[in-house]
């Protein structure tokens, strides 16, 4: 199995899942691969047995690594692959990751490569799955911010604006954002208006709430503008490296109404340390489930969750398929704008 992408609270338990259930149930082996796909390009692999599992579940980040490799990108990926996987005796694949990840699963799988998917990612924008674990940790991370930047923000009486990641979903912002009381919330689904968002804040002003807290998506964008980057690169599968969405909404509100504000990216901070309760929960589902699939011959699919159902998904038909917020959810978020 390998963990590819970037982290996400609850990958371990994902892992001991997986390796627990193969073991008691099936007598299998596992191998685990380092550093996602990379790994398998460069035959990097140790094995996954009992002993390797030991007080995982409470870990952050993946005990395999991770990386974004592509290795369609490499030369002779394909081939590699197919030899390391033979030499080393491998017969399936479980693939931990996101639409990237995912996909190159998918596109392996026409090589003969047999592959599971379990959805990995904290922005919950895959298709085919209600939840991915990871997302839960994320909002409640991104939350309790919020709740200790709204007594700061009301101490100074400042706008405080919180960076929230969320490329292509602004599913973090959007439930943070209405736990934590956000006064506005912006995603990448709609974008914004700096105007409109002045007057929010200006409303609040004139009712005696002289401070506010603005939660933003890193994926945001001003109206009949572009996404923000933090820098010019991108990576293997050629997506930008995005950041710096509420410094530039920090500056337009200063100019536009002279309110002193100041930005919170967040960051990492999302990613890291302990998974919650419902993360391990919902990690250990897909573990589980994921050799279940394996033992069944459903290869090609993603092991996802509908309602409280575990079900299996065909990846051809999510890969590449953003899961977004509606605008019926953006609607309820927006009465308590302002």
């Amino acid at each position: 199995m390998l963990t590819g992408g970037g982290d996400a609270p609850g990958t371990n338990a994902v892992i001991r899942g997986i390796v627990r259930k193969g073991l008691k149930k099936y007598g299998d082996e596992f191998i685990g691969i380092r550093d996602g796909w990379r790994g398998l390009l460069e035959a990097e692999f140790t094995v996954l047995d009992q002993e390797a599992i030991t007080a995982i579940l409470t870990r952050g980040g993946s005990i395999l690594g991770f990386s974004r490799t592509n290795p369609f990108k490499s030369e002779k990926g394909v081939e590699r692959i197919l030899r390391n996987m033979e030499e080393s005796g491998m017969e399936a694949i479980i693939a931990i990751g996101g639409d990237d990840t995912l996909g190159v699963a998918c596109k392996l799988g026409e090589f003969g490569v047999k592959c599971v998917g379990v959805p990995k990612t904290i922005d919950n924008d895959l298709s085919g799955t209600d939840y991915t674990f990871g997302f839960n940790t994320a909002v409640s991370i991104a939350t309790e911010a919020l709740d200790r930047l709204r007594s700061t923000a009301e101490a100074h009486q400042r706008v405080i604006i919180l960076e929230v990641m969320g490329r292509n979903a602004g599913w973090i912002a959007l439930e943070s954002g209405l736990a934590g009381g956000a006064d506005v919330i912006l995603i990448p689904e709609k974008p914004f208006d700096v105007v409109e968002i002045c007057e929010y804040i200006s409303q609040r002003q004139k009712r005696g709430r002289n401070f506010s807290v603005v939660v933003v998506s890193e994926g945001a964008r001003p109206l009949g503008g572009k996404e923000i980057t933090y820098s010019d690169g991108v990576d293997a599968f050629g997506n930008a490296r995005l950041g710096g969405v509420g410094i530039y909404l920090g500056k337009e509100i200063e100019k536009r109404i002279s309110t002193e504000t100041r930005v919170v990216i967040l960051g990492h901070i999302q990613r890291g340390g302990t998974p919650t309760a419902f993360d391990r929960v919902l990690g250990t589902r897909f573990g589980l489930a994921a050799v279940d699939f394996l033992h069944e011959g459903r290869f090609g699919c993603l092991v996802g969750i509908q309602g409280t159902l575990i079900v299996p998904v065909a990846l051809e038909k999510i890969v590449g398929k953003r899961k977004i917020v509606s605008p019926d959810l953006y609607e309820i978020a927006s009465i308590f704008f302002g």
